[in-house]
């Protein structure tokens, strides 16, 4: 067999359904001939965005895959793989190459040096004869330890060469989990126990974990409100009698209410790292800290506790030992601090809810989201936003009730990520709605990309929050530019972009028109085509706590 059919081969028994390419390649063929689904795409980002929406939505237990042509292809898929580095999301990059005899040699684009700052591991294939080798470490790498972006450097040569059949052994990589030191878990607990007022701060290691379960157990054992960080959002159910939220650019009212109380963070399946998309833990607090990268530990906060290994086994121990060194569950429906949670959520919500339920022409975008929460069934609809104004809008208010129910995202933060997104996660589970809700400039970035999902069949529900501007540059913010520079006039009819695509559309442009048009693109989803709704909305100036800690 030639190379690139082993690759294939390996791919298939890996579980791998589809992978993402713009063809023409030599592993595109060979994988179709495979069985494995190619997947074209307008363009390279958005088909990595694509890779990235599947593993998040499996937890990645099933791993997207992108293939790239040698150079340009290589060089175009840059920036969704930079992105899921910095969310840490387990995808496979195969990206074509010069043969070995010109590696090294200008112009020759190198993907193993050029992605080596984007990824857990890159490495090239130098010998057909190592491809079951390397694909074996691969794998490794992506189901065991941090999730992050794997590469595989496939020189032409390589693909086309032959492979001895009797040379080709290969099982699929099964996953493995650490559980945490003993001695650091009975120190955490007693930790959490000797606290007054913890917090929980949960981040997506609760999801790749599948620990919600025992989150929630934790949490009610001990009382402690729960907060999420952004890509964390859905660990823990937004409509708990502990949840206070999640913590992203902007955050809620409840999350920085207990922050500033509390006396305890107890960091758990989170990096904690400091940065411009997520809330800080204000100085004078008692850090616990519990992930399974030990590159976290002391980063940017001094962990008082520590405890290395998988969320769900770390909880399960903490859980145990917090019982047996005394610990005793309160109900749930009652208790101090559960009344606390109520009171400052519904102080915060009154203040927000005139722009939730505004009936401002053009619509406010507040209202967007109200209504989408209010219409679309939570459990079974899958959720993302884009960056800019529609995750500062979305992450506080839209609640997540669900596992996986909700994509959050945002570290390199792309305009235009949630469209792929959607789309792997509607790949990933096809029964439940998947929806991703972009600005009009984060469309300009992608939004031809909605004729792939159109071509390949997969329904999603976009919706475009058009207000006609760069709505975070505003001229509230940046007067100079949204005068001189154009970033507050916007211009497109994006619903006919999506008619000239061949899919189904509708403009609205009164907010009472917005719940009836989201039901009737929600029953064209269900026949399984693609549709868009546009939103006239306004240049909505306020955010909840943007930039707090």
């Amino acid at each position: 067999m030639k190379g690139a059919d082993a690759i294939a081969n390996i791919l298939k028994r890996e579980g791998v359904d589809f992978i993402g390419c713009i063809p023409f390649s030599t592993l595109t063929e060979a994988v179709a001939v495979a069985g494995v689904r190619p997947i074209i795409f307008r363009q390279e980002r958005v088909g990595v965005n694509m890779a990235d929406g599947f593993s998040r939505t499996t937890g990645g237990r099933r791993i997207g895959a992108f293939t790239m042509q040698a150079q340009a292809g290589a060089e175009n898929a840059f920036a969704g793989v930079a992105q899921a580095y910095a969310d840490s999301v387990p995808i496979l990059l195969l990206p074509a190459a010069a043969g070995r005899s010109r590696t090294g040699v200008r112009p020759n684009f190198s993907p193993t040096r050029s992605y080596r700052d984007v990824t857990k591991w890159v490495d090239q294939i130098n010998l057909v004869e190592r491809v079951p080798e390397m694909m074996r470490r691969a794998f490794s790498q992506l189901r065991i330890g941090r999730p992050s972006p794997v590469m595989l450097d496939l020189p032409a040569d390589i693909l086309s060469a032959e492979l001895d059949e009797a040379d080709f052994h290969y099982v699929p990589v099964a996953p493995r989990r650490t559980a945490g030191d003993p001695a650091d878990v009975a120190e955490a607990a007693r930790a959490l126990l000797a606290a007054k007022r913890p917090v929980i701060h949960a981040g997506q290691g609760i999801l790749y974990a599948e620990a919600w379960d025992e989150l929630r157990e934790l949490a009610e054992l001990l009382q402690a409100p729960v907060m999420t960080t952004l890509s964390g959002k859905s660990a823990f159910p937004e409509d708990h009698a502990l949840s206070i939220g999640a913590g992203g650019a902007a955050t809620t009212g409840p999350v920085v209410h207990f922050l500033k109380g509390c006396d305890l963070v107890f960091g758990i399946g989170s990096s904690l790292t400091i940065g411009s998309f997520g809330v800080g833990i204000p100085g004078g607090k008692t850090i616990v800290h519990s992930t399974n990268d030990a590159e976290d530990i002391n980063k940017d906060y001094r962990a008082d506790h520590a405890v290395i290994g998988d969320s769900k086994l770390v909880l399960g121990q903490l859980l145990q030992e917090v019982r047996s060194q005394g610990g005793s569950s309160v109900p749930r429906e009652g208790g101090e601090v559960v009344r606390e949670v109520k009171a400052v959520k519904g102080d915060w919500l009154k203040e927000w809810m005139p722009k939730l339920t505004s009936d401002e022409v053009p619509i406010n975008p507040y209202r967007v989201v109200w209504d989408l929460m209010q219409t679309l069934d939570r459990k079974n609809t899958i959720i993302t936003h884009d960056s800019g104004s529609p995750r500062d809008q979305m992450s506080p208010f839209f609640e997540a009730i669900a596992p996986r129910t909700f994509i959050g995202w945002g570290k390199s933060t792309q305009l235009g990520y949630g469209f792929g997104l959607a789309m792997g996660a509607k790949l990933a589970e096809p029964d439940k709605l998947a929806v991703n809700v972009m600005g009009d400039a984060a469309f300009g970035m992608v939004g031809l990309d909605f004729e792939t999902a159109i071509r390949e069949s997969i329904p999603i529900l976009t919706i475009v929050n058009n207000n006609s501007g760069m709505g975070i540059y505003g001229p509230d913010r940046f007067p100079v530019a949204a005068r001189e520079y154009g970033t507050g006039r916007l211009s497109g009819n994006y619903a006919e972009v999506a008619a000239a695509l061949g899919g189904y559309n509708e403009r609205v442009e009164r907010p009472e028109d917005v719940v009836p048009a989201v039901r009737r693109a929600q029953q064209v989803v269900a026949s399984g085509q693609p549709a868009l709704v546009e939103i006239i909305t306004s240049l909505e100036p306020a955010f909840s706590f943007r930039g707090w800690g």
